[in-house]
């Protein structure tokens, strides 16, 4: 099931995606959140007729790093032995079709395509065997970074924090093996990188069950896996797409910070 977050006439609300041809797609009001037990209202709208929010909101997005192997090594880094993690705020959250803010600290913003896991369920410790049991589904996501900050400041709170540089959406998918699907960018058309979730060096259950030793993970948290290799520079003006098989495609715009 698809499941995305929405707003009409002043009001948000989840529904189910119904339909396959884009400008056929049809939102079925869900009653309730989605993270309980939930069911469909029959009250259907258009997408055509919604604003598409980020599918969540969550308490904290867990990033990944270098966890493709060609990735790291176009970035000059060894593959680390075990997950590398850092976080990205809440407020660095937007959704499909949303701006991306070119900051004004930095010249070399750069895409990340990645696959963004969704937990369902408040959770801690989770053994390996109990992982899917807590993953609400999945979605797209952008790990925006300020590439020279980055190299600058030798941690990355700024660089990969800062306001709008975690898009997410379109929607999330709740029925989906992650482990073998095609990731692929394109920016104002052209492509930028095209991997494959089969490449991670540290699978989705690998990252989970890591980060849960260490933290609780709330309903609607976020867990970026990794971008695959073909990074590079947005400008003012472009369009970037993240595009993963079996979830859809998430558009955003590059902007100059007002």
């Amino acid at each position: 099931m698809r499941i995305a977050r929405f707003s009409i006439d002043g009001n948000v609300a989840f529904g189910a995606v119904e339909g396959e041809k884009q400008d056929e797609l049809v939102l079925d009001i869900i009653k309730g959140i989605p993270f309980a037990d939930f069911e469909l209202s029959g009250t259907k709208v258009p997408v055509s007729k919604v604003r598409l929010l980020p599918p969540v909101l969550p308490n904290k997005v867990v990033a990944f790093g270098r966890n493709y192997a060609e990735h790291a090594k176009e970035m000059g880094n060894e593959v680390p032995d075990a997950p590398f993690a850092f976080f990205k705020p809440a407020t660095s959250v937007v959704g499909p079709g949303d701006e991306i803010q070119y900051p004004s600290f930095s010249q070399d913003v750069h895409h990340e395509a990645e696959l963004a896991v969704v937990i369902g369920r408040l959770c801690r410790e989770v053994p390996r065997e109990r992982v899917k049991d807590v993953i609400f589904g999945y979605t797209c996501a952008n790990d925006v970074t300020a590439r020279d900050v980055q190299k600058r400041e030798k941690q990355w709170a700024r660089a990969k924090g800062f306001d709008t540089s975690c898009p997410l959406g379109p929607w999330v998918e709740t029925e989906l093996d992650p482990n073998d699907l095609t990731i692929q960018l394109t920016v104002n058309g052209g492509q930028r990188q095209l991997g494959r979730t089969s490449e991670m060096i540290h699978s989705v259950e690998d990252l989970i069950v890591n980060i849960s030793e260490a933290m609780t993970l709330l309903p609607g948290d976020v867990i970026l896996t990794g971008t695959p290799a073909g990074v590079g520079p947005l400008h003012v003006g472009d369009e970037v797409a993240v595009t993963i098989e079996g979830i859809g495609t998430l558009t955003n715009k590059v902007v100059k910070r007002g």
